[in-house]
């Protein structure tokens, strides 16, 4: 998977090709992606695969509460009118730009991301603002006064229209092992209903990946993570985190909710419509199927 970027190692420079491609219709664009990526035709006509339907998903599903979902500061709002306001991380400042940012009166420690990205490169953790290159950070958060036009690495809807900002939130910690990171626990949710449970772990010191059913069994499933080399126990509040994630996902065909559990107290990340931008390869293969099984199209023309 991503072999193109090692021929054309420098971002920028896929970023620049991207953009002048921008003229390409998305099923012709996802489709030289998808099979870039991933090594195989794309079937928008019937799709069947969890990653096809993730790019028809792109291309034809039209929900405006997707804007407020993926927009980091808006999402706050939406999990608040889901009388979730508990699981928010606490807010530290929103901005409309890194310039605005009174660093001086940052804690030590905080979390700063755009609030129109989609990626981890839109996200710079700090776990010590005495060794921040601010210099650099404002080259990575760089922001525009116009709004997300299009998404020309992914052509995901859900981003276009966004208008470009910055929070800083207060930092989560594994009191247990904080150079590792906390635990992510991303559940595919379809319609309301959470199936599977994917664990990012150890995210600061080598990211491993693990893929659970929602009873916590262990699927054995490889995607571009290593697994985890040790067992991970079920989380004593799995049940809640399950409940949490249906609760936010309602009125959606599909949507990945991305939640903390730190110290048994669950938190809010994110909600993630087109995770991967649609492109992972499952090992097995046939994950990709399963997955997609009950990612249901056929209401909105499919």
């Amino acid at each position: 998977m991503n072999g193109y970027k090692k021929v054309i190692k420098s971002g920028k420079m896929r970023m620049a090709i991207l953009n002048m491609l921008r003229f390409l219709p998305d099923s012709l664009m996802l489709s030289i992606q998808y099979r870039i990526k991933l090594g195989r035709k794309l079937d928008l006509k019937n799709p069947k695969r969890y990653t096809e339907k993730l790019q028809w998903y792109k291309m034809h599903y039209r929900n405006p509460v997707m804007h407020q979902c993926v927009d980091k500061y808006l999402a706050r709002e939406y999990v608040k009118g889901k009388g979730l306001e508990e699981i928010l991380v606490k807010l530290i400042g929103k901005y409309d730009s890194v310039n605005d940012i009174d660093w001086d009166n940052l804690p030590n420690q905080f979390v700063i991301k755009t609030t129109h990205g989609s990626g981890g490169n839109n996200v710079v953790i700090c776990p010590d603002k005495t060794k921040l290159d601010v210099s650099a950070l404002k080259g990575t958060l760089e922001t525009s006064s116009h709004p997300v036009k299009t998404n020309t690495a992914g052509r995901e809807w859900a981003y276009y229209g966004l208008h470009p900002g910055i929070i800083v939130e207060e930092l989560l910690v594994n009191s247990e092992n904080p150079k590792a990171g906390i635990n992510d626990y991303k559940i595919f949710c379809y319609n309301g209903v959470a199936k599977y449970v994917v664990l990012d772990a150890d995210r600061y010191i080598g990211h491993k990946r693990n893929i659970y059913d929602r009873e916590w069994n262990d699927l054995r499933i490889l995607s571009d993570c290593p697994a985890v080399d040790r067992e991970i126990p079920k989380p004593q509040n799995l049940d809640e985190l399950l409940e949490v994630a249906e609760k936010l996902s309602e009125g959606f065909p599909y949507v990945r909710i991305d939640l903390y559990d730190v110290d048994s107290k669950i938190y809010f990340g994110e909600l993630t419509f087109y995770p991967w931008s649609g492109y992972v390869q499952f090992e097995p293969d046939e994950w990709d199927t399963i997955f997609g099984e009950d990612f249901n199209l056929i209401r909105w023309g499919k």
